[in-house]
């Protein structure tokens, strides 16, 4: 009897949706959240910012938490070349501070022009979420069919 067994193995990479801010302490950080929640299939989310903090917005992490999302654990992270490079899709928060915005450092770049909850009363931030949310459900809605298009 004869085996034969092909060394040829199919490797799924995932494809990466990158978030980007200033500060990757809010608006990024709750879309990432949000994408890893609403993600298709071999999608991941990643943040990062031209000018990352040392925490993430505790009231960001808590309207999170009040939908069951936890982001506490995330982290402010550096925006990166390779990130850029490695990406299949970025999309810019908004820009508050035009000196650090993303937008000068990244071509083809999808802008939301979401407001910075930064210093904004917990109903504002709440509201913040709620735009977040709405976009990153269309965002992955989106992706799916494009997805789906491309497997026919």
């Amino acid at each position: 009897m004869k085996f034969s067994f092909s060394t040829k193995s199919k490797i799924k990479t995932k494809k990466t949706i990158l978030f980007v801010c200033v500060q990757n302490a809010g608006r990024s950080q709750m879309a990432e959240g949000f994408f890893r929640k609403y993600a298709p299939e071999g999608f991941e989310p990643m943040s990062a910012g031209t000018k990352p903090t040392s925490q993430i917005n505790p009231l960001a992490i808590q309207v999170m938490n009040e939908i069951g999302i936890d982001i506490s654990k995330q982290r402010s992270k550096d925006l990166m070349e390779d990130m850029m490079r490695n990406s299949d899709k970025i999309i810019n928060r908004g820009c508050m501070d035009k000196n650090f915005c993303p937008t000068l450092f990244i071509p083809k770049v999808i802008d939301w022009g979401i407001e910075d909850p930064k210093d904004k009363p917990i109903e504002k931030v709440r509201e913040i979420r709620d735009e977040i949310e709405r976009r990153i459900k269309e965002l992955a809605a989106g992706i799916s069919v494009a997805e789906e298009d491309n497997r026919r």
